[in-house]
């Protein structure tokens, strides 16, 4: 077993640690980190659109007005773009850096994923401290 990660995943782990923490044995092939991404896109997909229609809702009540009819339909295309090159990465990844590439899917994954709901919700404080200087310097 010369370097090679095994997977870790007992029947009693959460769903929080099947998805973001079990590392990636090595494959057999590309296929095999391909379906890992995508068996996740669907879990990228709702946290981010739920982040998107939480910063609609915050743009709403802080009365910004909610994005201009299409853009988030753009934003989710542009996301899941942005995701599809996680599978690509890793293979990269994992050629350049050998045995020791075992895990980088998991760890692009959480990353992009914890930056990607992060920037959805970005606009949120944004609308806040606009709302707030509003107030005070109105």
């Amino acid at each position: 077993m010369d370097g090679e990660l095994i997977p870790h995943e007992s029947p009693k782990s959460s769903w929080l640690e099947k998805t973001f923490f079990t590392p990636l044995y090595h494959p057999s092939g590309a296929l095999e980190v391909i379906k890992w991404w995508e068996s996740r896109r669907v879990t990228y997909n709702a946290w981010v659109g739920t982040a998107g229609m939480l910063t609609i809702a915050a743009a709403l009540l802080t009365g910004g007005g909610g994005p201009p009819v299409g853009i988030p339909i753009v934003y989710a295309l542009a996301a899941n773009v942005f995701y599809s090159f996680g599978a690509p990465a890793d293979l990269l990844l994992r050629r350049w850096l050998g045995h020791r590439g075992g895990a980088v899917g998991p760890v692009l994954f959480r990353y992009g994923f914890v930056g990607s709901v992060a920037l959805t919700l970005l606009p949120i404080p944004i609308l806040i401290f606009g709302k707030i200087m509003g107030a005070i310097f109105g």
